[in-house]
């Protein structure tokens, strides 16, 4: 590693201020300041988050002058751009996710299939297999094709899944659909970061609020369709008509409605933010000219000063990785491999990236299983929420919604706290989560019910929308697609076994709603122990 003591500081600052070393210093944040001791052995910036952890020196370094270029820029509408429309990313990912189950009780009422989880195995798998390939494809090929391609595939098949014939061939869409979607929360986060000032990175906790946003609109569609354009289920109306394609089209239209809407989303990416490539991105592929131009472009469109140049990268010298990768595929094995062993390539950064995949693998497993379980155990308990009304469970379902927005909005203003940063504050969201877990064991009337889920889904997406975050800020960015890609794969993994569990599991023992609120406390621990605070720090 090069060491940067004020000296090596002050000559980067010249080199990026002609000279002007104190100027160079008024125009950086506070928080990206190297401590000028003499005795501090740190590499090019306090300011930067994996400082002392780079392999690559020359990388290293670059990325510090673009993180000082970017801060120099500021915040502007193209941030707020960006904003919106990765937000519709998030907002896609909960939305198809919660379509499928929302339809499948009518859907298997027409199809009558012989496994009734079969929708939520397919969306999961989508999902996974989504979030494997376009995060790898993002540190391979750039963030920008992703970007443009995947949510236009989602919409397409989810259109289609609407005229489905039978069960199986709705299972497909469903999952081709996911995998179109299942990337979005990769690279959303991704790309936001690598455009974002160090002082508004909080704004990528409070994204995760267009989740909740998703959500709603799913119960939206739920609450305007089912209830008026779906057969009675036999179990409930015990004189209902059989369900056929001409008296149960409500859980079509929701399929025609939530696919159009997606598509509309996909067509504002492409024709408002017309996407470059990230800077941080074509620095990691030796491309200085192209992320100096695309910085340039920005502070001129929005009359902002910008200070890099190519010279100043180029007297950096050439990045290890760049050399190493010379001549070779994108798509080749060892190309491919170099962006797995980045994610450990030293023992902190090895920690890091196995205590997020641990935390993605716990969330994904408690809160699928806990609305698994939860529904049997408090019928067996004696509850009675005796709602049989369409119109109000798709109302109820929706206010629950509506209350998971505001989780990430909390969490967003948590985070920039001193006291609790992005850790703490993931400790206090599962922590109060898992309260109202066991407290909700007690749940015995429709009011409580719905006053319950509305709290829990609050907090929930106060430790959801802070690991979503969390994530990315602390994963090297040569490697974030992957790393990212496969912590929500980890997530996705647990989806489909809950619903295997869900098939086999005596769901009337209170012994798994314990595990699943418990598995909460072991998920605060591991926030508790990261080895990284990305707070007052800049993404690397």
């Amino acid at each position: 590693m090069i060491p940067s003591t004020k000296s090596h500081v002050d000559k980067i600052l010249a080199q990026q201020y002609d000279g002007d070393v104190e100027a160079g210093k008024d125009a950086l944040p506070k928080a990206a300041l190297p401590d000028t001791h003499e005795t501090d052995d740190v590499t090019i910036g306090k300011g930067d988050i994996l400082q002392l952890e780079s392999t690559d020196p020359i990388l290293n370094e670059k990325m510090h002058l673009v993180n000082n270029a970017i801060d120099e820029i500021g915040f502007t509408r193209y941030q707020w751009k960006l904003f919106v429309l990765n937000g519709f990313g998030y907002a896609v990912d909960s939305l198809i996710l919660l379509i499928q189950s929302i339809i499948a009780g009518q859907a298997a009422l027409e199809f009558h299939p012989s496994y009734q989880y079969g929708l939520t195995i397919a969306a999961y798998v989508g999902m996974l297999t989504g979030a494997i390939f376009w995060g790898m494809s993002a540190d391979i090929i750039g963030r920008k094709f992703a970007f443009n391609v995947s949510l236009m595939i989602c919409s397409i098949f989810a259109i289609v899944a609407g005229a489905a014939p039978n069960w199986i061939v709705l299972g497909l869409f469903v999952c081709l659909s996911s995998f179109g979607g299942g990337g979005n929360l990769v690279l959303d986060t991704a790309v936001f970061l690598e455009f974002l000032p160090s002082k508004r990175q909080w704004m990528l906790t409070l994204m995760a609020a267009w989740w909740g946003i998703g959500q709603l609109v799913a119960g939206f569609l739920a609450w305007g369709f089912l209830p008026n354009y779906s057969c009675d289920d036999p179990s409930l109306v015990p004189d209902a008509a059989p369900c056929t394609y001409d008296n149960n089209k409500g859980w079509r239209y929701v399929w025609f409605a939530s696919g159009a809407l997606v598509f509309v989303m996909s067509i504002l990416r492409i024709t408002i933010i017309r996407l470059k490539e990230t800077p941080k991105f074509l620095i990691g592929e030796g491309k200085d000219a192209e992320c100096v131009e695309i910085l340039q472009d920005i502070a001129a469109k929005y009359n902002r000063p910008c200070s890099l140049t190519v010279e100043k990268l180029a007297a950096c010298g050439t990045a290890n990785r760049v050399t190493q990768n010379e001549g070779k595929s994108k798509w080749s094995p060892s190309h491919v491999t170099v962006h797995l062993k980045g994610l450990f390539s030293t023992r902190r950064i090895g920690i890091s990236t196995s205590l997020i995949w641990l935390s993605w693998t716990l969330i994904g497993l408690a809160y699928p299983l806990y609305n698994v379980f939860l529904p049997t155990y408090l019928d067996s308990r004696g509850a009675e929420f005796g709602e049989t009304s369409q119109y109000i469970k798709w109302r109820n379902y929706t206010l629950v919604n509506f209350s998971g927005i505001w989780g990430p909005v909390l969490a967003g203003w948590m985070c920039q706290l001193p006291l609790l940063g992005r850790k703490y504050t993931m400790v206090v969201g599962a922590l109060v989560t898992c309260v109202f877990f066991f407290a909700y064991t007690q749940v015995r009337t429709q009011v409580q019910n719905v006053a319950f889920t509305c709290v829990v889904n609050f907090c929930l997406n106060i430790y959801y929308g802070t690991l979503y975050a969390y994530t990315p800020e602390v994963l090297p960015s040569a490697h974030r697609g992957t790393g990212n890609g496969l912590a929500v794969s980890a997530n996705r993994v647990m989806g489909i076994l809950s619903a295997v569990i869900a098939t086999v599991a005596d769901t009337s023992t209170p012994v798994p709603i314990y595990i699943c609120a418990a598995l909460y406390v072991v998920m605060a621990a591991v926030a508790a122990i990261f080895p990284f605070e990305p707070y007052g720090k800049r993404s690397s």
